[in-house]
């Protein structure tokens, strides 16, 4: 009877190892990047506060979540398949992985601009002051198209500047800031820095053009609903606390200040300028309006008329554009850029 018992526990511990082989040869493996932006800083305290862990167990996801400081390398990396999803910008999402033949849905209407994107000059204080002058920013990304949309407004175009220098987001505080005659044109957090630099003078930000530069999260669209649901459950469940205004969103506000490199008051301070959708009914909304639509049409004539979709684009009908209802924007043919509200409507109704 004893052996028998024996043989009866070892088989019982055999056959655990087996399941738990089975569960964790089950669970779903997939790593989101995301930079320094003040809108993005929340996906550090997925993590830290143990919600994301909460939403990977329900789905049976194991998430990396990971900081690249780098913003344009960051989309590179998820183009080039390192990552599964990447916080980004609709431009840049549009220019770098659909331009690249990446299949790609926004699922998370983070954020748009409202004033977190600028341009910053010595030695001048208006955009006409920006005659004849260089720029420093990141090439081919929101900041461009900022700057493209300041000289339209006034009457110019990038022919009347100097030169554009590419400049990594990570480097153009520093160069900015060692620079007596410098032009940035970045976001926050950088923006913060450079704004208060002495001498400095902030002549046009995205407030002036306010829903056209839309925060996302953007997903490989074969990704499972899985992981899409888990990663935006965690992401509102996280919205909501820091929605609260008492001192558990405080606490969380200060976190994210340090983890941006800054004070509480700069951060405050960034947030005033970064509308956040705290509720995924209203960012479900924003992915279901005409005014998307509109923008998107927009941004793909600039990019389109600036070379960013390729060599290969003959109009700016090159790639396509799916929004909710059926709308498309582009060749039907190659949509590789989608506006998927379906799991933030599912948050909304509680149904994640």
């Amino acid at each position: 009877m004893k052996n028998f018992k024996r043989i009866i526990t070892l088989s019982s511990i055999v056959a655990s190892m087996a399941l738990t082989s089975m569960t964790a040869h089950a669970t779903e493996h997939y790593k989101v990047a995301w930079s320094h932006y003040t809108g993005w800083e929340p996906y550090a305290l997925l993590e830290t506060t143990g919600i994301l862990e909460k939403w990977e167990k329900k789905y049976d996801v194991d998430i990396d979540v990971t900081l690249v400081n780098d913003y344009v390398e960051s989309i590179n990396l998820y183009t080039s398949g390192e990552f599964d999803a990447c916080a980004m910008a609709n431009m840049d999402a549009l220019t770098i992985p659909a331009t690249g033949g990446v299949d790609s849905s926004a699922i998370i209407m983070g954020d748009f601009s409202n004033g977190n994107d600028g341009i910053v000059m010595k030695n001048g204080n208006s955009v006409s002051d920006l005659k004849g002058r260089d720029v420093n920013l990141v090439e081919l990304s929101v900041s461009q198209y900022l700057l493209t949309r300041a000289l339209q407004m006034n009457g110019m175009t990038q022919r009347d500047l100097g030169s554009i220098i590419n400049t990594s987001d990570a480097d153009i505080a520093s160069i900015f800031v060692s620079d007596p005659n410098g032009v940035a044109v970045t976001w926050n957090p950088p923006l913060q820095t450079v704004r208060n630099e002495k001498g400095a003078n902030l002549i046009f930000d995205s407030s002036k053009i306010p829903e056209e530069i839309m925060d996302l999260l953007v997903v490989r669209t074969d990704a499972s609903d899985n992981f899409k649901k888990a990663i935006t459950g965690a992401w509102y469940e996280l919205m909501s606390r820091l929605n609260s205004r008492g001192k558990d969103a405080d606490a969380l506000i200060a976190e994210m200040a340090a983890n941006a490199g800054g004070t509480e008051a700069e951060f405050r301070a960034q947030l005033k300028t970064t509308y956040m959708y705290f509720n995924p009914a209203d960012a479900a909304k924003v992915f279901e309006s005409e005014k998307a639509v509109k923008t998107m049409n927009y941004i793909r004539q600039f990019s389109f008329d600036n070379g960013l979709f390729g060599m290969n684009a003959t109009d700016a009908d090159f790639i396509g554009i799916q929004f909710p209802g059926n709308k498309l924007l582009g060749d039907k043919n190659n949509v590789k850029l989608r506006f998927d509200p379906t799991f933030m409507q599912m948050a909304a109704e509680q149904k994640l």
